[in-house]
């Protein structure tokens, strides 16, 4: 029994980080109704350049550095790549989305390598007599979660809440509510529904940006070290509703939980952990048979 909820604290903290930039997902989709498929190059972009940035500078220098880079890199894509084909069929922008994919990893390829890099560990800060990042663990009953997974998780919940908190109480994040749900009435409102649209990019790759700072410490630094986390933050989007940012962190730690648990139970002469990644997005399929809009995401009604 302890093996089993060892897994789901380890679940949990993977879980957060898919969240995170499954959350970017949506921020973007409830904008644009796009689904941006260089997030996760993006983050890793970033990444990068936060690597970089520690070669002559402290981790907290970095930190915020980092995030003002990527919410303006994300309002220069919007701003400039996006907008003029955002009256194209939806089809034309998710190709503009894939080549901004290969963009990115071709970039971060020719100026880092492909050698894979180390990315230290953020250094330990106490916040009102609690740990976060560092070196060690703590215990929680039968289970032992490192002080870089705990962090990862708050991190998350941090996030989700600060953003619900934004959109439902600050007159900007109600103009973009507002703007995602109505584009033409938010116009004559006298909503700036093209500055919108940018923040809602700016925000989507900061969010991004933190999941890949969050997570390079337990993967090797490398191009295409999204690729993996982007496919499972698609299927947390998907599970737990495209328009919902609840949902993507749900859904996010859903499939980390799922994740662990079929890696470790399913025995090896049947499928064994190296078809982790198909049981869970079956499991996925399974769920969306039954509710098509995902966990939290709402049906749209239309007069015929």
């Amino acid at each position: 029994m302890a093996e089993f909820w060892q897994q789901v604290v380890t679940g949990l903290a993977t879980g957060s980080v898919y969240g995170l930039l499954a959350l970017a997902i949506v921020l973007i989709y409830r904008s644009t109704t796009v689904l941006n498929f260089a997030q996760g190059e993006m983050a890793m972009f970033t990444t990068f350049a936060a690597w970089s940035i520690l070669q002559w500078g402290e981790y907290w220098v970095m930190f915020p550095l980092v995030l003002v880079m990527a919410a303006g890199l994300g309002a220069f894509i919007e701003r400039v790549i996006i907008r003029p084909v955002e009256g194209a069929p939806v089809l034309n922008i998710i190709i503009v989305t894939l080549g901004l994919f290969a963009i990115f990893n071709n970039i971060a390829t020719w100026r880092w390598g492909g050698i894979p890099k180390g990315f230290p560990t953020p250094p330990e800060i106490h916040v009102t007599g609690i740990k976060f990042f560092g070196e060690g663990a703590l215990d929680i009953g039968p289970t032992v979660v490192s002080y870089h997974d705990l962090t990862i998780m708050v991190f998350a919940v941090g996030i989700m809440l600060a953003l619900y908190l934004f959109f439902q109480y600050t007159p900007l994040g109600l103009a973009m509510r507002a703007t995602a749900q109505n584009p033409i009435a938010s116009r004559l409102m006298g909503i700036r529904v093209g500055r919108m649209l940018t923040v809602g990019w700016a925000l989507s790759a900061t969010v991004g940006a933190v999941a890949g700072l969050l997570i390079a410490p337990l993967i090797l630094l490398q191009p295409p070290m999204m690729m993996g986390v982007l496919l499972y933050a698609f299927a947390a989007a998907v599970l737990g509703g495209l328009d919902s940012p609840v949902g993507a962190v749900v859904g996010g730690l859903i499939i980390g939980i799922a994740e662990n648990l079929v890696g470790t139970y399913t025995p090896k002469e049947w499928l064994g952990p190296d078809m982790k990644l198909t049981v869970t997005l079956l499991i996925i399929v399974l769920v969306l048979l039954v509710r098509p809009t995902g966990i939290f995401g709402r049906r749209a009604l239309r007069r015929v």
